[in-house]
């Protein structure tokens, strides 16, 4: 059996990023694993979940009722609700990892985390399939590895969340959100992933992502693959994301 590696944040992760797959996953008869900063249960993004506070924008920027199903499915489970902490997380026990992002400023410690950060060069060292989504390609990023003194996707080509997405949800909802959609208000995700790369033009944005992906619909989708890593850049993209990793995860 195939074993699958989630990390999220305690608080803020994206439904539809980290449950769509889980489901897909679990109906592929895979394993999967959750780790938290402390090993305790994480929460997603209420705003996200619900749509809280959305208003008028609740059908564009809220999780579609699919991604809620399954996020609500994805909560009850055991390896949800036992999970690992970091600290305890050792990339020789999982075949695969899986980046989902979120942008509630809960995810930054996820981001930010060192000890995360060397898990992800541990498998990028192992040429262990890697996916990540929106704001999770962040974290790849920030990991650097030792020996070269460079992001572990430095070569490598990649997207991520694009930087007309995340200024046109700040835009959108400004007024009475302030900077939530915005977790790092200087520097949007673009911007940064960019940066960790040898060439810019290993970024791509894709087509214009206005609708969400589905299994029927896969067409609205966008993923890039280079080698053993995937990459999606909004929940629009999860489906393709994931079916893409679930071929990667089997043919190793």
């Amino acid at each position: 059996m195939k074993k699958v590696l989630i990390p999220l944040p305690k608080f803020g992760f994206d439904p539809t990023e980290a449950a769509v797959p889980w489901l897909l996953f679990t109906d592929a008869g895979f394993e999967v694993s959750f780790i938290t900063p402390d090993g305790q249960i994480s929460q997603a993004d209420p705003r996200m979940l619900n749509g809280t506070d959305l208003c008028v924008f609740k059908p564009i920027l809220a999780a579609r009722q699919d991604a809620v199903i399954a996020c609500k499915k994805m909560m009850l489970s055991d390896s949800f609700r036992r999970p690992l902490s970091y600290q305890q997380a050792n990339e020789a026990d999982f075949d695969a990892l899986l980046l989902p992002g979120g942008h509630d400023k809960g995810v930054k410690e996820y981001l930010e985390s060192a000890l995360l950060q060397s898990l992800v060069v541990d498998f990028f060292k192992a040429e262990k399939p890697v996916a990540a989504i929106c704001h999770g390609v962040v974290l790849l990023a920030r990991s650097i590895d030792p020996a070269t003194g460079h992001s572990v996707i430095h070569r490598y080509k990649t997207t991520a969340l694009l930087k007309s997405q995340e200024l046109l949800g700040y835009n959108l909802t400004r007024l009475w959100l302030g900077d939530y959609y915005l977790t790092y208000p200087k520097i949007t995700v673009e911007d940064e992933v960019t940066a960790a790369l040898v060439d810019k033009n290993h970024f791509y944005s894709g087509p214009l992502a206005l609708l969400r992906d589905s299994p029927k619909k896969l067409a609205r989708g966008f993923i890039v693959k280079d080698r053993h890593y995937v990459s999606a850049r909004w929940p629009g993209d999860t489906y393709n994301l994931t079916f893409e990793f679930i071929m990667m995860i089997n043919s190793q």
